[in-house]
Order: C-alpha cells, then sequence, then structure tokens
C-alpha cells in the first residue's frame, strides 16, 4: 500500500533544504522518492551601509523563521497536517563573502557579501602570489583587504564562514563547510580534499610579520564531502528555526553548501564537461572540468561540485535586479489603470513580449549594472537605458533589451570558456529566476551562446531543491557509488526536460547587440565617473 504525502510528513521521513538567496529565503520540502511537496519563501534585501553590500544578522534568523512558516502553512493547506519531525535537512547560502568572528563567537564586522567590490587590491595581489585567480568575492580577498587596510578587527578573528556555514553552524555547533562552498572561501585541491597546502603556505607567509594570533588554515571551517554526516539539529538550533517549539531536535544534517553546488545538484550537472546556468540577482556559469589546469588558473574561478570535482566558473555581479526594477514600474503604471496587479502574471506576460522584439532590440540598449561588475573591470554600478536616435522604441525591443542586458556580462565572458572547451561542454541547463517564464530566457540564452539550454520541469525550485537533494543522498549514500549514480537513477531519470536549440537569428541578433553594447560600454565609465566626482 503506497504512503500518502500526508504520512510521510507525519513519520518524519520529509526531507528539508533551504537557501538564503540574495533576494529570497526559499525552503522546499521533499519525500523520499526526492519529489518536492511543499515550499515556503520569504523576501530579503541587502543594504548598502559604511560602504558595503550587507544583510543584518537579525535578518538571518527573522528569514529563516518566516520561511519555515511558510512551509509550514503550505503543508498545512494542502495536507492537513504539522512538521514535527524530518529525516533530514540541509542549508545553502550565497557563496562567498565574510563572517568573522572571535573566541568568545561576537562578529566582528557586520556581514559583507559577495555582491561588493571593494577587494580590488587584495585580489590582485593574492592572484599574482599563487597564481590562481582570486576574485573579489572570496572570503580570502574580503580577508587580506582588511588586512591591508589594517582593519582593527583582524587581530582578534578566531573563525570565519560564509552564510550557509555560520546557519550551519549556529544550528548544530558544527564549524563545517561543503566543499564546494569553501572552494569560493579559499582555493581546494580536488585530489586531497583539502584547502591546498602550497597557497596556505603562500598566505601564511605573506601576513609573516603581522603576529596574529591565528593561521589561516586554523580558522577557516573544516571540509565536508556531499553525503558525509555533518551534525545534528540542536535543541536551540530548532528553536532558532521553529520559535514555537514543534519542531523536534536532533535531526541530522547534511554538509552546508553554496548556491553554486547546489545549483549544479538541482540540475544534475555534477559530471565533467556538464554545466548549469544559475540566474537571480547575479549570473554564473558552472562548467564541471575532468581535471584542473594551469590553463585556467588566471581566467576562470576554479571552484567545486559537493563531491570536490573543479569547476570553471564565470561569476557576474548583475543580472536581474535592474530589469526587476522595471517590471515594478511597469506594475505601478498597470495599478493606476486599474489593470493587472499580480506581479508573476506581469513578469510572464512582458517576458513573452519580449519574443515579439527585434533579434537586436532595435538600437535599444540597457547596462544593468546595479553594483560593481568586476568581469568587466566596473568597480561601481549605474544601471542605463539608451535608445539610438534611429532606433524603434516600442515595449517588445525595450524588454527584450533588459533581458538581452541580464546575459551580456556572462556572453562575453563565457566566449573564452568555449574557446577551451566548445567540443567538450554536453549540456547546459538554466535554472533561476530568468528561467521561471517558460521558452523566452532559455531562448535568448541558446542565442547569446549559441548553444542548446536545457531547462529541467524543476528548475524553479532551484538551490533549495538541490539542497534538499544533498541532504538525500546523505541518507542513501551507501546504496550508491556517487552523487551522480544517486541523481540520475533516484532524481532525474524520469524528468521532463525541454532542450532549445540556437537560431541563426538569435545568434545574429544577439551578436549584433552585443556590438553596439560594446561601443557605447563609454557612456556606462563616464557616467560612473561623473558619479564619483560628486
Amino acid at each position: 500500500m503506497k504512503t500518502s504525502t500526508r504520512e510521510i510528513i507525519e513519520n518524519g521521513k520529509a526531507i528539508l533544504g533551504v537557501e538564503f538567496g540574495s533576494t529570497r529565503i526559499k525552503a522546499v520540502l521533499i519525500d523520499p522518492s526526492n519529489k518536492p511537496i511543499a515550499k515556503g519563501f520569504f523576501q530579503w534585501e541587502n543594504r548598502f551601509e559604511n560602504g558595503f553590500w550587507t544583510y543584518p544578522i537579525q535578518d538571518v534568523w527573522t528569514g529563516l523563521q518566516n520561511t519555515y512558516r511558510s512551509l509550514c502553512d503550505d503543508v498545512k493547506n494542502k495536507y492537513g497536517v504539522e512538521i514535527k519531525k524530518l529525516a533530514a535537512i540541509g542549508f545553502s547560502a550565497m557563496m562567498h563573502g565574510y563572517l568573522a568572528f572571535d573566541s568568545e563567537d561576537n562578529l566582528l564586522v557586520p556581514f559583507r557579501t559577495w555582491r561588493n567590490t571593494t577587494t580590488q587590491e587584495a585580489a590582485d595581489i593574492l592572484t599574482s602570489k599563487f597564481s590562481f585567480k582570486i576574485p573579489q568575492r572570496w572570503s580570502i580577498a574580503h580577508l587580506y583587504q582588511a588586512i591591508l587596510n589594517n582593519e582593527e578587527h583582524v587581530k582578534d578573528i578566531s573563525f570565519i564562514t560564509t552564510l550557509a556555514g555560520y546557519v550551519h553552524w549556529q544550528l548544530t555547533g558544527e564549524k563545517v563547510l561543503g566543499i564546494g562552498d569553501a572552494s569560493g572561501m579559499f582555493p581546494v585541491d580536488s585530489l586531497t580534499y583539502s584547502y591546498d597546502k602550497n597557497f596556505i603556505n603562500i598566505f601564511n607567509n605573506l601576513i609573516y610579520g603581522k603576529n596574529y594570533s591565528w593561521n589561516i588554515k586554523d580558522i577557516l571551517p573544516q571540509i565536508k564531502l556531499a553525503g558525509d554526516f555533518s551534525g545534528e539539529l540542536t535543541e536551540n538550533g530548532a528553536k532558532l528555526i521553529d520559535p514555537t517549539g514543534t519542531l523536534e531536535a536532533k535531526i541530522p544534517i547534511c554538509p552546508p553548501e553554496g548556491d553554486a553546488a547546489t545549483g549544479l545538484t538541482a540540475t544534475n550537472c555534477v559530471a565533467p564537461y556538464t554545466g548549469s546556468i544559475s540566474s537571480g540577482t547575479s549570473i554564473f556559469a558552472m562548467v564541471v572540468l575532468e581535471e584542473s589546469s594551469s590553463d585556467y588558473n588566471t581566467e576562470f574561478d576554479i571552484v567545486a561540485t559537493p563531491t570536490g570535482n573543479p569547476v570553471a566558473m564565470v561569476h557576474c555581479n548583475n543580472c536581474t535586479s535592474d530589469l526587476n526594477a522595471w517590471v515594478k514600474l511597469f506594475s505601478e503604471i498597470s495599478s493606476i489603470f486599474g489593470g493587472e496587479t499580480d506581479m508573476n502574471k506581469i513578469f510572464e506576460t512582458l517576458y513573452k513580449k519580449a519574443l515579439d522584439g527585434s533579434s537586436d532590440c532595435g538600437g535599444l540598449l540597457s547596462y544593468n549594472f546595479l553594483s560593481g561588475e568586476p568581469v568587466l573591470n566596473i568597480d561601481s554600478g549605474i544601471p542605463m537605458f539608451i535608445r539610438l536616435p534611429d532606433s524603434d522604441f516600442n515595449l517588445a525591443n525595450f524588454m527584450r533589451s533588459q533581458l538581452y542586458t541580464s546575459m551580456s556580462a556572462l556572453k562575453i565572458n563565457m566566449d573564452r570558456l568555449f574557446e577551451k572547451n566548445k567540443t567538450k561542454i554536453k549540456q547546459l541547463v538554466g535554472h533561476g529566476g530568468l528561467f521561471k517564464t517558460k521558452e523566452v530566457a532559455q531562448k535568448f540564452m541558446a542565442g547569446a551562446l549559441n548553444t542548446p539550454i536545457s531547462v529541467i520541469e524543476t528548475a524553479d525550485e532551484g538551490g533549495s531543491f538541490g539542497m534538499a537533494l544533498l541532504a538525500s543522498y546523505m541518507l542513501n549514500k551507501e546504496k550508491y557509488q556517487s552523487l551522480e549514480e544517486f541523481l540520475i537513477e533516484e532524481v532525474f531519470d524520469k524528468s521532463q526536460i525541454s532542450t532549445i536549440h540556437p537560431t541563426e537569428s538569435d545568434t545574429y541578433g544577439f551578436q549584433k547587440y552585443l556590438d553596439i553594447y560594446k561601443g557605447y560600454f563609454g557612456a556606462e565609465t563616464e557616467a560612473l565617473k561623473s558619479w564619483k566626482k560628486e
């Protein structure tokens, strides 16, 4: 007799994945067959305070509690039952950034997120010393920039971690991190599944003479691989998630991971030469490599899958933030005239309208830089919209230009990656908010990259679904030889996958748009110069 979903939840057999995204915290509950059965979410937003993009630490817990409450409401409405026990939990969050604590576990400075572009000097020095690319957003760049700035708090550091590592630590007492997230703090060795010893020594020599009481290796989280048991929910941790006291403690928790690793998991892209494109506030492409190579060391970010395989990563800070602002403006116009106010419908309608636009956007240009864009050497952002004198200024072209600009920085840098791997990349799978409306962004991305783009039916579930799958894998690891085998046999064997191939018109049109985009790029840089003079 088949067990009902209600019974699965009542018996504590459901699995929970939570991801702290840039604008939304999302929870997905899956059953033992790895199918989503409920979800919850909470909107939150970063702030620009005292020169840094940040989230107040209390917002982390307020957001988690509201997200969990939203999930519980969904479960109650669908199945008429409360969540008391879970089979496993996993927590994920935006990678990178800087959370530093002293020996008494006090947060030394406000959380500095991946979005900050204040660490160029440190990133350049570390990249040169390591002969390995260290992007500005990496934790080690934030730490070394604080050292270069002679920040008072550095001497008191006892532990640094990411947002996912922090949440996991507070809920379990374990200072650990999944290798995917850890690889965005400090370079890891894909053969030993540990922080690279050579780089550890180089960094320690670099700060020799500072007389800090700490060694870099001692203040980083312990690395865990997918499937490793990584602690269990404490009594205090259970109350941090559910202040009502309904959720029970002692639930096993898998290694906390970054959004890049959960994106790979959620799209079944953990095998060599598969890859994913994650889109939201930022956009990044991940291509899994067979082995790391010196050819990539200073060209691309090298991170890791949840099992430790090397990944070439192209990360762009800006994707949908400016686009979302325009859609919000159109929703206000609609509201004034008594029209549609459902944001989901407004997004879908405007996205689909973009399909009617010219393949090159008819002479309309958008630059979506709300924050700096290091891959294009922009340290700050000013969103801009430009229409050329002979442009075809209509809504379809405008929306198409907004979608094109969300992909442009990625396209510029993906071209270099394709030059090295064009014949080896087997698939690119899109997921995240940009791909939520069927076929639109998927079609444009296929044209932009001139390669097929697939979307799996669970694409909208995103990283929280991927995190739930990693928690499920921890429970089932002994049955499978690898995470790849688990995903293929237990999760994606019957999934519906939509693949769109590039058309000649879309590829030509996007390239024409991009050529004009590059030609007027000076307008963006000049605007930034003027803004900085104010």
